[in-house]
């Protein structure tokens, strides 16, 4: 990939690729940013970034984490004029190593503790985040749209919620662009509600949405400890209807990372003669530490639904989605709020109204689509271009 100058007026960019150093294989959704500053972004399946950066960052150190991996650092400047730019990071093999568990916390012990300090280790204070968002639909094995938008989201706190299904978040949007595809009959069949509330609302750690029964905690499994940002995690899973895994610092007990899998089916509603199912659901949520606090980093959600006739139980068509979202940019104990006539209308994006700002997308951090995201693109270009396709005015 190149590093390149400029890429916008007062801003730089640096293009690379995160590979193992031993492996050379891609290390995906690491986390990028700048040391002791809040903006940041995260490299995509392949490894890949593109990050933005103001041009005064050239002597900032660039940070580079990811789980079971050393922390990696090099100044902006160093990194600016190579091409291709790959860059290695050493996996934490001190860590790694240690067969004895040295001690006797088992996983339930370690999760009980870490959802008891949620309110210590997340924000008490409000803040503000910089937000890029993005969701793809596929029907039968085709891409048939691309929705990205940028938006701001303004939070009190991580007080735990009265009421888990009402987001406490307040969202303004700031840009948005999408494909023609979002016309096509079949995006009916998708929930048409407003899918990036849905997706905040599964953020677990936020919305404390853990089961509270004792054998929830008694199942979960205490597993090899493992390494981030300088600090020892605990490695937590658990296996059952559904597959969780949890990974906990062991110095404060917060939770940096979740990942949650569930293959089995269920039935969500009917349509037009069909009935739809759940075959597959998987979900990633990630946070980082910046002044003593822990953010979202990033999430990501995978979904994907089946249509049956009703009387016959025949497979008429798959649907699935996935949803991303990227911080770029958290200010905690802001002054700003987003106020009643800022938020974005309760429906979905994909009603939103506003003209493509190209100037803007291009200096803007969004998760660098790789050579395997080709035949998404290819797909949705079936329709034209995409450039055109953001261009055109929606009803």
């Amino acid at each position: 990939m190149v590093a390149s100058g400029v890429a916008g007026a007062q801003r730089v960019t640096i293009s690379a690729k995160i590979v193992d150093k031993e492996t050379k294989e891609p290390v995906s959704f690491a986390s990028i940013g700048l040391r002791d500053k809040s903006i940041g972004t995260v490299s995509n399946y392949q490894g890949e970034f593109d990050f933005h950066l103001p041009s005064n960052s050239l002597n900032e150190l660039l940070v580079i984490n990811s789980l079971g991996y050393k922390s990696y650092e090099a100044t902006v400047g160093s990194l600016l004029g190579r091409s291709p730019l790959i860059i290695e990071i050493e996996k934490s093999t001190i860590v790694l190593e240690e067969i004895m568990v040295k001690d006797s916390l088992k996983g339930g012990d370690i999760v009980s503790i870490a959802i008891s300090r949620i309110p210590k280790n997340y924000p008490n204070a409000p803040f503000l985040m910089d937000v890029f968002y993005r969701d793809l639909k596929k029907i039968g094995g085709t891409y048939v749209s691309l929705l990205e938008a940028a938006v701001k989201i303004y939070d009190e706190d991580y007080e735990e919620p009265r009421n888990k299904n009402k987001l406490r978040e307040r969202v303004s949007l700031q840009e948005v662009r999408r494909s023609l595809g979002y016309g096509n009959k079949f995006t009916t069949y998708f929930d048409e509600d407003n899918l990036l509330e849905n997706l905040l609302l599964d953020n677990d750690v936020r919305y404390r949405n853990f089961p509270q029964e004792e054998l929830f905690f008694e199942n979960l499994v205490r597993e090899r400890d493992s390494y981030y940002s300088g600090h020892e995690i605990f490695v937590v899973t658990l296996k059952a209807n559904y597959s969780l895994k949890i990974y906990v610092d062991k110095e404060t007990y917060g939770i940096i990372h979740l990942e949650y899998e569930n293959n089995l089916q269920s039935e969500q509603g009917k349509k037009r003669g069909l009935v739809s199912r759940f075959e597959h659901v998987k979900r990633i949520i990630d946070f980082k530490p910046f002044q003593g606090k822990l953010y979202l980093n990033y999430m990501q959600s995978e979904q994907k639904l089946n249509w049956y006739d009703v009387r016959t139980n025949e497979l008429k068509f798959e649907t699935e989605l996935v949803q991303q979202l990227l911080i770029n940019e958290v200010v905690p104990d802001t002054e700003e709020r987003i106020g009643t006539t800022e938020r974005m209308r309760g429906y979905g994006l994909q009603y939103q109204d506003l003209p493509y700002n190209k100037e803007f997308w291009d200096n803007y951090n969004v998760i660098k689509e790789s050579p395997l995201d080709r035949k998404i693109i290819d797909d949705l270009e079936k329709a034209g271009p995409l450039s055109k396709q953001f261009e055109n005015k929606r009803p």
